[in-house]
């Protein structure tokens, strides 16, 4: 049994008390969840701190003013409870507050039958999702959000009134909190049906509130390499993206574990690590993924003879993706992460014309300027240039992917073991050669570590030898 299940009624015997929200959904669908909801005649905080007493010392504090919920969290972070007092004047009175009817289900403590006066269990049998009350989204605009990102989690479809009122309710996501919306995004994004909650997004109007950037990217034509637009190029990026994050490398169609092989097990490990914002690597690059182009719009040029140009849309586009993270209130080390992955991700792309194999010093360059994304950028040029499919589009893609595989071997091992220790360092260099500290000095040390990662030099005198030439030549 769940631990917090156990606490909670242990520590409120006999209190009139309920589960409610997702978990009850939850229970009903046979989803498995370690985060609980329950509200209850009395005290709140009193109550949570009984739960916590009874979770062997859980963390309590207090969640919401406002609303005057409290959380206990697990020490091992196994589960959690939100407590919360009844409004209303009774409970069938606090679940009509409630957001859609699947969530207004409620169950006593104690467990028995459950209770259901909106008709939440027969929406949940018919997968349909529905609002609590006429008055659901006007009581917290966010709910548009919620409604698009419970949608895609579960499979459901919305009920056409609810979907109109969501409609009608779209302009209050303007007062909403940027923490509250970037929560919201960040589960619709990390979902299976990340392409269906956009296009849901975009259907009520949400998407041009809370990413304008995606929605300003819809009729912006591209080159004949390319057979969509930037939108619904930047959303096949982000289903090959999302088959790469979302599926275990044996599960993968031939074209993607082609391209990845023989590091499936390499990627896939990588791609579930921890990032930031409560996001791993692989969902974070489903944010580089749906940013990478998002400059287009405003890089585009036409040229004689209908060529079409996007040049320097990766700079100005790693720049606008901090800027859209930003406003979203993430935290800097996943801005830095997609603002990297938007920079760099044309760089492997380039090097298709570079002469093959590829010289081990254009490897160390690619590793050196892409990290600490090398593996992750990699990946996404890989997405990148299997959503373009236009003019020789086959013979581009093969060229791109022997490049690839092999770079992503090369970058899975610079990720392991990092760049060698240096044979020389800055101090002594400046030393040997008897020149001032400076950029002469960091060139020379550059060099010497592209020279060392190529295999040309392994000792200590070879490295002085190879400056002492090179510094000949630097002015």
């Amino acid at each position: 049994m769940n631990g917090g299940i156990e606490a909670a009624r242990t520590a409120l015997a006999g209190a009139s008390a309920w589960f409610v929200g997702g978990a009850v959904r939850d229970r009903h669908l046979g989803r498995e969840t370690a985060d609980l909801d329950i509200v209850l005649e009395g005290d709140p905080a009193e109550a949570a701190r009984a739960v916590a007493r009874a979770g062997a010392r859980a963390a309590c504090f207090a969640l919401s003013e406002e609303f005057g919920s409290w959380r206990v969290v697990a020490r091992d972070r196994s589960w959690q409870v939100d407590v919360e007092p009844m409004r209303g004047g009774s409970l069938e009175e606090d679940l009509a507050l409630r957001d859609f009817t699947v969530n207004a289900i409620a169950e006593p403590l104690a467990g028995g039958e459950p209770i259901d006066p909106l008709g939440g269990l027969a929406d949940l049998t018919a997968q349909r999702l529905r609002m609590a009350g006429p008055a659901a989204f006007a009581d917290d605009p966010l709910r548009v959000l919620r409604m698009v990102r419970v949608a895609v989690e579960l499979g459901f479809e919305v009920e056409p009134e609810t979907q109109r009122a969501a409609v009608r309710a779209v302009d209050g996501l303007r007062g909403v909190s940027a923490e509250r919306i970037f929560g919201e995004l960040r589960r619709i994004i990390a979902s299976a049906a990340a392409r269906r909650g956009l296009e849901m997004l975009s259907e009520v109007g949400a998407g041009a509130v809370v990413l304008p950037e995606l929605d300003a990217m819809r009729g912006i034509e591209q080159n004949r390499f390319h057979h969509l637009d930037v939108h619904a190029h930047t959303l096949e990026v982000l289903e090959r993206t999302i088959e790469l994050t979302g599926k275990a490398a044996a599960e993968l169609d031939d074209e993607l574990a082609g391209a990845i092989a023989p590091h499936g097990g390499a990627v896939a490990a990588l791609l579930g690590e921890s990032l930031a914002d409560e996001m791993s690597r692989g969902e974070a690059l489903r944010w580089g993924a749906l940013l990478h182009d998002a400059a287009k719009p405003l890089t585009r040029e036409l040229h004689p003879g209908a060529r079409v140009s996007f040049i320097g849309h990766d700079v100005r586009g790693a720049e606008l993706a901090r800027t859209v993270l930003t406003r979203l209130r993430a935290s800097e080390r996943l801005r830095a992460h997609v603002a990297a992955l938007v920079r760099h991700h044309l760089r492997l792309g380039f090097l298709v014309h570079e002469p093959q194999p590829l010289a081990r010093r254009t490897v160390f360059a690619y590793l050196r300027a892409c990290s600490p994304v090398e593996v992750d950028v990699t990946l996404l040029s890989i997405a990148d240039r299997l959503a373009t499919r236009g003019d020789r589009a086959q013979e581009s893609i093969e060229a791109h992917l022997q490049v690839a595989r092999g770079m992503l071997g090369d970058a899975l091992e610079w990720r392991a073991k990092g760049p060698a220790q240096p044979l020389l360092r800055g101090d002594e260099l400046a030393r040997e050669l008897r020149i001032a500290a400076g950029p002469q000095v960091g060139r020379l040390l550059e060099d010497l570590a592209a020279a060392q990662y190529a295999g040309e030099l392994s000792t200590r005198e070879q490295a002085l030898t190879h400056a002492r030439k090179l510094a000949a030549t630097i002015h």
